[in-house]
């Protein structure tokens, strides 16, 4: 039998970077300048909702407050046997950077045109990470021809497997 300690490792190494939350509308509406890792605040009924999958990136930003970065509109869902405690679902939470990635990061962020988005939220050990990105948000030319692309991509795909028989 193992004994506690060889559990929590075997289970701590199984959950190493599993990614939770994907925010695709994201990487459609914005180019990706730099990206960055950051640590996030949660209660611990948050960190139970997120090991369950139930987290949405979906119309979420980050903005400082304070000297702070904090994640605004991402949706939580609060665990189920949490009691009469549940957190609201759509809090800010703060966003742990070092000073210097912080100052840096906001730096760029206050120029025209550039933004900070949150691009996936994952396990990286026992900890719960966000990745962030500075973006610059596309025009909407840029949308359809992206979109043009992969229907192109899609199409000739399609005609290949077509006509190799896989």
């Amino acid at each position: 039998m193992k004994n506690k300690v060889e559990r929590k490792k075997a289970a701590v190494k199984k959950q190493e970077n599993k990614t939770v939350a994907v925010n695709k509308k994201a990487a459609f509406d914005y180019f990706f300048i730099e990206t960055f890792e950051a640590g996030i605040a949660l209660e611990g009924a948050e960190v139970k909702s997120v090991k369950k999958g139930d987290v949405s990136l979906r119309d979420s930003f980050c903005h400082a407050e304070n000297g702070n970065l904090e994640l605004k509109n991402c949706r939580i869902t609060p665990y189920a046997n949490v009691g009469a405690f549940a957190p609201d679902p759509t809090r800010s939470r703060r966003l742990l950077l070092h000073k210097t990635q912080l100052k840096r990061l906001l730096g760029k962020a206050a120029e025209k045109g550039f933004t900070i988005v949150p691009v996936k939220m994952y396990f990286k050990g026992r900890f719960v990470k966000v990745e962030i990105a500075l973006a610059k948000g596309k025009k909407n030319y840029e949308k359809k021809e992206v979109i043009k692309e992969r229907d192109v991509k899609r199409t000739a795909e399609r005609e290949i497997s077509r006509y190799t028989g896989k």
